[in-house]
């Protein structure tokens, strides 16, 4: 039986048992049985992985070890740069871009013997929630092809949940890990700010982009994220202190774990997916875990402090796509309109609508009002937040409002597209980690996600209450 785990190949690979290439071939034989209906990828790095797999099988047969994801075929969102090797970020205004470097989560999976298949489709410069909004075409959710996989990083979670990839590497800014690793029924982490560099990154909104796993189970979670983890001097947000073992942390049990339900969480979530909350509840109490009722007024103001925050950190880090240094450029005959054109060409439409947004927010007369106003209510979310965490160690939400919803069905209506996220975003906002953990089903039989919330550098309590649901489901 193929091994499904990143932890069972990498010991695999590592003591001799398996060969790196063997395992490499299975994924790609995933791919290209399954690939054409699911879209995960937006460039499958056939050839550079079979290379990369014969060094790690030569450096086992030469006596030398590998590291700890020896042999782990590992997808990367497509808005991470790779030396040499097109970054897109789903956008026209990118295609064909070749970075000259690396990200630095690329220099430590290379360096941790994992071996990338490939970079994953996203919604255009991640913005969005379904992956609906990529210039090179919608990805489909790999457990049912008319429904959407989540977003931004629907790629990366949908290369994970159809096999084509051990684990992935998206990058969440409001939930664009979490989200879709709820839909595609995956185990999904989205760190503390500082926790991953951000080094290499093509930027969305820089003060609250951070990079993740997408696994199948907490503890492979629990392995990428103490690869790829760490202070970089590259990254000026990077924290400095040495963060403990995750995979330490996750062989500890619950007894006594204050578990915070929010007794002031926005309606809005289906029946079906409130149910499982229910259970998850019921499954921590009984592992030993204590209930505690808070109150997250953040909950209820969250997505409008982030649709001003985000969209005008956007308009800034976007205003560098003008058809001069790199991407694409329209001809016209003066250099403004050169501007207008390349841009008008290069962006979709969603990117359009929150560059917009976020310079109408930051323009003279407006800015006090919009943005500056926005920042103040993002103190008061982060305050709300520590008030909770005197009383609970995590807390427990679910992830999206919803189980995977059909194609189309909320294209028309930006609004319903951005309340996907209502769960997620706050903890953007504050800085703080956030996970989702597959946690049973829901209607049509499509996953539900759990969200386990911890407070600044909590995850190693986190991943304690991640592992003692996933024990619950086993």
């Amino acid at each position: 039986m193929t091994a499904r785990t990143a932890s069972e190949i990498a010991a695999g690979v590592r003591s001799g048992t398996l060969a790196a290439a063997e395992v490499l071939e299975q994924h790609l034989d995933r791919i290209a049985a399954r690939e054409g209906e699911v879209h995960a990828f937006n460039l499958v790095m056939t050839d550079q992985a079979r290379r990369d797999a014969a060094a790690v099988d030569a450096a086992v047969a030469a006596g030398h070890d590998p590291g700890p994801l020896a042999g782990v075929p590992l997808a990367l969102k497509d808005n991470m740069c790779t030396r040499g090797i097109e970054t897109t970020c789903s956008s026209k205004i990118l295609e064909g871009w070749k970075p000259p470097y690396d990200a630095t989560v690329v220099t430590r999976l290379a360096a941790a013997g994992a071996v990338v298949v490939g970079k994953t489709n996203l919604d255009e410069f991640a913005m969005g929630s379904s992956t609906e909004n990529s210039a090179f075409g919608p990805t489909r959710n790999p457990l049912d092809i008319t429904r959407v996989p989540g977003g931004s990083s629907g790629g990366s979670a949908a290369a994970v949940a159809a096999g084509f990839a051990s684990v992935s590497l998206g990058s969440d800014t409001g939930g664009s890990i979490r989200q879709p690793a709820a839909l595609c029924g995956v185990v999904g982490v989205k760190p503390t700010y500082g926790y991953v560099s951000r080094y290499g990154l093509v930027a969305f909104a820089s003060s609250l982009d951070q990079i993740g796993p997408f696994t199948n189970t907490v503890h492979d979670a629990a392995l990428l994220l103490d690869v790829i983890g760490g202070h970089d001097p590259m990254d000026s947000t990077s924290i400095p202190d040495q963060h403990p073992s995750l995979l330490d942390a996750i062989r500890r049990d619950v007894v006594g774990l204050r578990v915070g339900r929010i007794t002031d969480l926005p309606d809005g979530a289906d029946p079906d997916v409130t149910e499982r909350l229910e259970a998850a509840f019921d499954a921590l109490r009984e592992a030993g875990a204590k209930i505690v009722d808070v109150q997250v007024p953040a909950f209820g103001y969250g997505l409008t402090a982030y649709y001003l925050i985000a969209p005008s950190e956007a308009s800034s880090n976007l205003a560098r796509y003008d058809g001069v240094r790199y991407g694409l450029r329209v001809e016209r005959p003066d250099t403004n309109a050169m501007y207008s054109a390349t841009r008008a060409a290069g962006f979709g439409d969603e990117v359009k609508r929150r560059i917009m947004l976020g310079t109408y927010a930051l323009s003279a007369g407006y800015y006090d009002a919009y943005y500056g106003k926005a920042l103040k209510v993002r103190r008061l979310i982060a305050d709300d937040f520590d008030r909770a965490y005197e009383h609970a160690d995590v807390l427990l939400t679910p992830t999206a409002p919803t189980v995977a919803f059909p194609f189309g069905s909320k294209t028309d209506n930006p609004l319903a597209m951005y309340l996907c996220d209502v769960y997620t975003i706050p903890t953007n906002l504050a800085g703080h980690p956030g996970m989702s953990v597959p946690f049973g089903t829901g209607q049509h039989g499509l996953p539900v996600g759990v969200q386990v919330l911890a407070a600044t550098l909590g995850e190693p309590t986190m991943f304690r209450a991640a592992a003692a649901l996933e024990r619950a489901m086993s």
